[in-house]
């Protein structure tokens, strides 16, 4: 069955002097134009083709392919930013439009946004969307805590980042437990920690070394982190040294990071200590 804003593959059924002509199954065919047309082929032959309506709502299909096709979420930068909605750079010759009423938050021009992109019941052309929770599956969370898990970051708040987790639920990544550079779009691995009473998932970035370490480390990790994953003191560096930036004697130094260090979330260089990728 042909699936608008999807790859298909589709049987060439035969030329013209405007195109291909391919097999849709029904009983009409989709041109697929000149310029599109691979340098070798024979009728008879499948080929893969994206299908979209044109904007006299004729259907057309193309080699050329997005970077993310309907069902799917992509991080995409917005090219342009209107009264009416947003157009973001998707790999194709015509721009993803996201209505108003489709934004979370209002888009600007040149900022990247994560989006789900899906086709419209009301006009049936390809659009996106920011409000990303009404996508998100309906079924209740599987996990289980300390599993892997696939993130996106899609939105800071004020308790932290929110993350989709494996393109089907959200969850929570909190600002005191960071201990890396993020930024909103980026994807990267991550770990259940818990699931609430309320099915409200919260997440962390680090395996279960980084939960067991006490306080202080859990400190001397975030003022590393501050300084963008590494500092210039190590456990043999002055105790002024150490107190001016930690706040901690050296002796609670040397333990806190001896911890760090075993659980490998540390490194110990000559020349300072940096975070663990």
């Amino acid at each position: 069955m042909l699936q608008i804003g999807r790859i298909n593959t589709l049987r060439i059924k035969g030329t013209d002097l405007h195109g291909i002509h391919l097999d849709t199954g029904g009983s009409r065919d989709i041109l697929l134009p000149e310029k599109d047309i691979p340098v070798r082929y024979r009728e008879g032959e499948e080929i893969e083709v994206f299908v979209y309506l044109d904007k006299d709502d004729h259907l057309q299909a193309t080699t050329h392919k997005p970077y993310a096709t309907v069902g799917e979420f992509a991080t995409l930068q917005v090219v342009s930013a209107t009264s009416v909605g947003a157009f973001l750079h998707w790999g194709m010759e015509n721009d993803l439009f996201v209505p108003k009423g489709e934004q979370q938050q209002s888009m600007e021009e040149g900022e990247s946004y994560v989006v789900f992109i899906f086709l419209s019941e009301k006009t049936n052309r390809i659009i996106a969307s920011s409000r990303l929770d009404k996508f998100l599956s309906s079924k209740a969370p599987a996990y289980k805590e300390g599993e892997e898990v696939e993130l996106i970051l899609f939105e800071q708040t004020d308790l932290g980042y929110r993350a989709l987790i494996n393109r089907e639920h959200a969850g929570m990544i909190y600002e005191n437990e960071v201990f890396q550079k993020i930024t909103i779009g980026q994807k990267l691995k991550g770990y259940i920690k818990k699931i609430r009473e309320d099915l409200k998932i919260d997440l962390i970035l680090q395996q279960s070394g980084y939960r067991e370490v006490d306080d202080i480390s859990q400190a001397i990790l975030g003022i590393i982190q501050k300084h963008g994953g590494k500092v210039a003191v190590t456990d043999k560096s002055p105790p002024d040294d150490i107190y001016s930036l930690f706040g901690v004697s050296k002796k609670v130094f040397k333990k806190a990071i001896g911890a760090l260090y075993k659980k490998r979330i540390i490194r110990i260089d000559p020349d300072g200590i940096s975070l663990v990728s």
